[in-house]
């Protein structure tokens, strides 16, 4: 007997404790969703209250709101399709990670997140009670299995439900992106998939967007009874696709999707960046961003990824320079804003530096000049920066990367200053490789321009802090191809400095790089955040105590 169900997958980016306004958008996309005669709507996981909320989860009256919002979406279901959506709930007791279906003006069923991650990134289990064993559910005649995101990474699930005589999986999801994510889920996914027999079908519908470190990227897509992908949403981006499910002899077979390329590589990383960054500004309220632009590569990719985020309108770049300031920084600084299209204003902060150098005289008197005198030169630059935002509201933007706040070579309460770091999980020789991919786009990225954004200049010359006469980076780190490689090997895959040893490496140089590692934890702990791009980023994934003495041999 021939059966056909149109199922809308809406990739959302909802805001976390918006209860009201998440709710107001489901119910205009059910809306849509019946003007375009859908059968069913599915939303992305704890949708209603935004993913993921973290401890936000633990306010009862947070829990209670998304409990009322499910009632009135409820009722949009008597005209139109049923939806499916995810909350928290609380049941007997116990907060759960739920998913409900909703149809004919009722909560028709409910179902719990079993596996609960507790790794990396996640730690639902302090939050979430795991739901019992799932149960299929039936819908106008069709049993759907209903995992919730991690339920499909492991067989648990999904074999009890096939066990049970599931012919349709509708998972729904807060998966965040990461660089492997897209692998990571089709081999997780097979590993039971392709022991399902009979009529089948896999609909995996994730959110998108920012959320403080994390990005979500949707992807969603589907598999037919013949294990092949009939459906494959954007990346970072919102969709609202239609699909028209035909179930046969042969099993279901998914027509009239959108099947797009997978994203992967440099420009993954990118838009990962900007939706990131984006989300943050815009979800919290900030007009723009300002930033420090100093003439280097940091400061540059930085301005252009907030540009393609925001818009050339909110991003202001403020060169402050002192007596070290190169002529040639300044040039390339003023001539990247050009490029980008973006307000540039030259604030001298050598007066202020002076005037500490005046309060701190009789204090420093009989010392050397060190790393005290140049740390000054970029808290000074700190406190202009905080000011301005003070004063007219943008955030902050800071610009580190992930090899500079690996070994600490960052002034606390300096460069350090910011809402937030787009750079945070991108190692300096990924900053080089960015910058020219970016240069390579010969078609808008975002809301910048097209083409040459950061002055080629800016990536070929020797990186400087420019904080004493002739300073390089090489000066106080190993080149940063070297540098890099140990730093990945420490931070990644947690090598032990004996395997970099033995890779090649200077013994001495892998031993102090450890060091410093581990010394400049206190100073991450104080650093603003940023979105999540590898495989171990530092904040959310590696933890590591600030009081620390082992060092391996």
């Amino acid at each position: 007997m021939t059966q056909t169900v149109k199922i809308l997958s809406a990739q959302l980016n909802p805001v976390v404790g918006d209860v009201a306004g998440n709710l107001a958008r489901a119910r205009a996309v059910h809306g849509d969703a019946r003007a375009r005669g859908a059968d069913l709507v599915l939303f992305p996981e704890l949708f209603l209250l935004g993913y993921p909320p973290e401890d936000l989860v633990l306010k009862p009256a947070a829990v209670e709101a998304c409990q009322r919002a499910l009632e009135t979406l409820a009722l949009d279901t008597q005209t139109g399709p049923a939806i499916l959506i995810g909350l928290p709930w609380r049941q007997d007791g116990l907060l759960y990670n739920a998913v409900a279906l909703l149809d004919e003006g009722s909560v028709l069923a409910l179902r719990f997140k079993h596996d609960l991650p507790n790794y990396a990134v996640f730690d639902e289990k302090r939050v979430f009670a795991p739901g019992p064993l799932p149960q299929i559910v039936e819908w106008r005649g069709i049993k759907l299995g209903l995992p919730i995101c991690e339920d499909l990474w492991f067989a648990t699930a999904p074999d009890v439900l096939i066990q049970q005589g599931a012919e349709m999986m509708i998972s729904i999801n807060g998966s965040p992106w990461r660089r492997t994510i897209e692998i990571e889920r089709q081999t997780a996914f097979a590993r039971w998939y392709q022991r399902w027999t009979g009529p089948k079908a896999l609909i995996f519908v994730n959110q998108i967007g920012g959320q403080d470190e994390l990005v979500f990227d949707g992807a969603s897509f589907s598999h037919d009874s013949d294990g092949a992908e009939c459906q494959r949403l954007p990346a970072f981006e919102e969709a609202l696709d239609l699909v028209s499910w035909t179930r046969t002899g042969a099993g279901w077979h998914g027509e009239g999707a959108q099947q797009v390329k997978p994203l992967t590589g440099l420009e993954a990383d990118w838009l990962a960046m900007c939706r990131g960054l984006g989300d943050y500004v815009n979800k919290n309220g900030f007009p723009g961003i300002v930033i420090g632009m100093s003439g280097g590569l940091d400061s540059a990719i930085s301005a252009a990824i907030a540009v393609d985020a925001l818009g050339p309108d909110k991003v202001w770049a403020v060169m402050m320079p002192s007596k070290y300031t190169s002529e040639e920084s300044l040039e390339d600084a003023r001539d990247c804003a050009r490029r980008l299209g973006i307000r540039y204003d030259i604030i001298d902060v050598e007066p202020a530096i002076a005037s500490f150098g005046q309060v701190l005289a009789p204090a420093f008197a009989g010392t050397e000049p060190d790393a005290s005198e140049e740390n000054i030169q970029s808290r000074a630059r700190g406190v202009v920066l905080m000011a301005l935002s003070n004063k007219f509201g943008p955030m902050v933007l800071s610009t580190g990367n992930k090899s500079e706040m690996a070994v600490g070579y960052a002034t606390l309460y300096g460069d350090m200053n910011g809402g937030y770091n787009a750079l945070k999980d991108i190692y300096k020789t990924e900053v080089y490789e960015l910058a020219r991919w970016r240069n390579a786009a010969a078609e808008p990225v975002g809301l910048g321009p097209a083409g040459e954004v950061i002055t080629p200049r800016i990536i070929t010359k020797a990186p400087s802090a420019e904080l004493r006469p002739d300073q390089t980076d090489q000066d106080s780190l190993p080149p940063y191809e070297i540098l890099d490689a140990i730093l990945y090997g420490l931070i990644e895959d947690e090598k032990a400095p004996r395997d970099l040893v033995a890779e090649g490496y200077d013994a001495e140089t892998v031993r102090r790089i450890e060091n410093l590692l581990y010394r400049a934890e206190y100073k991450r702990r104080q650093a603003p955040p940023g979105v999540k791009i590898g495989s171990k980023n530092f904040g959310r994934d590696r933890r590591y105590p600030m009081t620390n003495r082992f060092r391996a041999d």
